[in-house]
């Protein structure tokens, strides 16, 4: 099971409205968060918890760093070749820094979904990967999902749920 992840935006403005929020450090022992996404955040909510978990230090800031920067831009221009939505510079970050470190990359963004499958390394979970994970461990039943769907209003396509039964 992965032991660090690295969050967007996306993923973070969804996954706050979740009232199982903290279930995501049940599988993950450190979820890091880049600058240029820490930039792009400007929900209170979002922002409060960001804040309180890098106080009980379950988040961790990742720098900007040149080696990755250079590898994002990379990314994003790489991206616009195909037909999914092109990588913004904060997503295509974190799958540079996951493709090297191995982290896990939470996003909420199809063309970072989709770039996992076409031209990047790194492993990307949406919501519905966090779910699937923690109902695979016994850690939540299949109502969460619903829950997940009420609470966040995200809704999650009928093909991925139906793989599980739902």
């Amino acid at each position: 099971m992965p032991t660090d992840a690295i969050a967007d935006t996306s993923f973070i403005i969804d996954w706050v409205r979740y009232s199982g929020r903290d279930l995501l450090f049940r599988l993950f022992s450190t979820v890091w968060i880049p600058e240029p996404v820490l930039n792009e955040v400007r929900s209170e909510n979002s922002l409060s918890w960001i804040t309180g978990k890098l106080a009980e230090g379950k988040f961790a800031l990742f720098p900007e760093l040149t080696n990755y920067r250079d590898e994002a831009l990379r990314l994003m221009e790489l991206s616009s070749r195909y037909p999914v939505r092109r990588l913004d510079y904060p997503e295509a970050y974190c799958i540079a820094v996951a493709s090297d470190r191995g982290y896990v990359v939470l996003s909420e963004n199809g063309g970072a979904y989709a770039s996992q499958f076409l031209y990047a390394r790194a492993r990307v979970w949406r919501a519905f990967e966090v779910l699937a994970e923690l109902l695979r461990l016994g850690v939540i039943d299949r109502s969460e999902f619903y829950k997940y769907e009420r609470e966040t209003m995200h809704r999650f396509s009928r093909r991925d749920l139906e793989r599980l039964g739902l």
